[in-house]
């Protein structure tokens, strides 16, 4: 068969997902294994009503928008009332909407809009820590004998704090009462570390899983779900906090993955048995790919997100090195990956892969890369149009590490700002006439707007489109089989199933590189690709799916 070059813009028909229509069907059809789940950070989504705030009702007038690109699910950053000292993930009620979002009707209200879209809607749970506002901790101040107080780690009054432990916000993991009792936190002071050798946590937070699956939710997301337990003796840490590129060690061995946390999500695991077809999949930041995999086993979590390729600089070794280990650790308990290039911890990918027009054909090709590998992939908002990194002034930043670290840290915000939907002046995040946006959003990004890129067939957004359409009609991608290989700068992942092949063939170096080809080109991450005879000429930093 000759090659067919195929235009990264082309127009694509989105195939419908088709809802179970039974409990049966729904256990039967575990959707999770490959979808591709799009992240929202709420906050910057869409604002409904004006306030400079992104809300539920935003996010449901943009429904549609996720059905047309084509993804599956849509994770959502904390919803919860907050003390609003880290986003939303210092949760206040864990069973409620902060009026700033919305309600519970309008989760439920966006779960039906969802559904009827061929979207599921996957929430995000907090269970490491709370608010220092949560009625549980100020209980616990209030009254050192009281049984709050159990549900979290306290210490008596001492000079001294009472180890080691470091917050991965900058300074020491503990902090003063009133009293002078020192308390547990691991990431800012607001956010009290919960104990959960108290059975009392344990049964709350079953309570609030249940609470949301009865609304038609479709799973969670567990942030830090490697924390929760710490050693009971509250020894010191063997090293000082410094973690390596890919997550926590050794270092830190007291504070973080310890044997016990496995129960709760068994216990968790058993939960989501009782409602078909909904899954959980934990952030688990450890630098032992094997030790992230074992939270995936067929009784604990479905999944649990691999940050190897979202931490890896742009060379083909690196890429190689992180989808080879990825699928290694995750086949040996039986898991699917699930794959993650960017989210509201990282810079953006058009920056972090060298910025300007080498980091924006370089955040092309990863993304044709991210959706050809078996499993799941994890496409934060604002990725399929190419945004870069933010640069938000100074006396704008609110991220806990930017402030905490008196600015030596940049912090989170510039990943954070609100989506650009169209070219005005507010980029069309609130109504007209709205108050400006909760973080500034840069002039230039005007130019990245979704009303822009859905006219332009070569866009970003289209190649996010026409490459999910590609993968749903083709099995080898996202539920084949994978090996990773490299030769020179050129990495090649082949991917096999339902009775074909195809290769993801990237290439990483300076020079173009001659691929053998024996069938047909279905995407290409930018132009200047040619298919001579029976090979392809690729460009640097451009990828190719090749259906041999």
């Amino acid at each position: 068969m000759s090659a067919r070059l195929v235009a990264a813009g082309a127009a694509a028909g989105r195939q419908q997902v088709a809802w179970p229509s039974s409990p049966a069907q729904a256990a039967e059809d575990p959707w999770w294994r490959s979808a591709v789940v799009y992240q929202v950070y709420l906050r910057s989504f869409a604002d409904g009503n004006g306030d400079g705030i992104g809300d539920l009702a935003g996010l449901r007038s943009r429904l549609p928008y996720l059905a047309w690109l084509g993804v599956d699910a849509l994770w959502i950053n904390p919803h919860y009332p907050s003390g609003g000292a880290d986003g939303g993930y210092d949760v206040v009620d864990y069973r409620a909407v902060d009026p700033e979002y919305g309600d519970v009707s309008d989760v439920e209200a966006l779960v039906a809009d969802a559904r009827q879209l061929g979207l599921r809607v996957v929430l995000d749970v907090v269970p490491n820590h709370t608010s220092d506002r949560h009625p549980w901790f100020q209980a616990a101040l209030a009254d050192p004998d009281g049984p709050e107080a159990s549900r979290y780690h306290f210490a008596p009054p001492s000079e001294e704090p009472p180890n080691n432990w470091r917050s991965l916000f900058g300074g020491p993991a503990w902090s003063r009462t009133p009293d002078g009792r020192w308390y547990l936190h691991l990431f800012a002071p607001e956010q009290p570390d919960l104990n959960w050798r108290d059975p009392v946590v344990a049964e709350d937070f079953e309570r609030t899983l249940r609470f949301w699956l009865d609304r038609g939710v479709s799973g969670f997301r567990v942030d830090v779900a490697y924390g929760l337990y710490k050693d009971a003796g509250l020894r010191d840490n063997p090293g000082s906090y410094s973690p390596t590129l890919f997550g926590h060690g050794p270092e830190q061995a007291m504070t973080w993955n310890q044997p016990e946390v496995h129960d709760v999500w068994r216990r968790w695991r058993s939960v989501c048995d009782e409602y078909p077809g909904t899954m959980l999949v934990g952030e688990v930041c450890l630098a032992d790919l094997d030790e992230v995999a074992l939270y995936s086993r067929p009784d604990e979590l479905h999944q649990s997100l691999s940050f190897r390729l979202l931490k890896s600089p742009w060379s083909t070794p690196a890429f190689a090195e992180a989808i080879g280990s990825a699928l290694d650790a995750f086949g040996r308990v039986g898991a699917p990956v699930s794959w993650v290039l960017g989210n509201h911890d990282k810079d953006r990918m058009v920056s972090r892969f060298g910025g300007g027009e080498t980091g924006l054909a370089r955040a092309r090709a990863a993304a044709l890369l991210l959706l050809s590998l078996p499993g799941s992939a994890y496409v934060y908002a604002g990725d399929e149009l190419g945004l870069p990194q933010a640069d938000v002034p100074a006396e704008a930043r609110r991220d806990p590490i930017f402030l905490r670290s008196n600015g030596e840290r940049a912090g989170r915000d510039g990943c954070r700002v609100p989506m650009p939907w169209n070219a005005s002046a507010g980029v069309g995040f609130s109504p007209a006439g709205a108050a400006g946006p909760w973080l500034p959003v840069p002039p230039s990004w005007r130019q990245h707007a979704v009303s822009r890129q859905t006219r332009n067939s070569g866009s970003v957004l289209h190649l996010y489109r026409q490459a999910l359409a590609v993968r749903a009609e083709h099995p080898a991608l996202g539920t084949g089989e994978a090996t990773v290989s490299t030769r020179g700068d050129v990495l090649t992942v082949r991917c096999t199933g339902g009775g074909r092949t195809v290769r993801c063939v990237v290439n990483m170096g300076t020079d173009t590189a001659l691929v053998r080809s024996r069938g047909e080109v279905l995407l290409t991450s930018g132009p200047g690709v040619h298919a001579p005879g029976r090979s392809v000429a690729l460009p640097p930093d451009t990828a190719v799916w090749l259906a041999d």
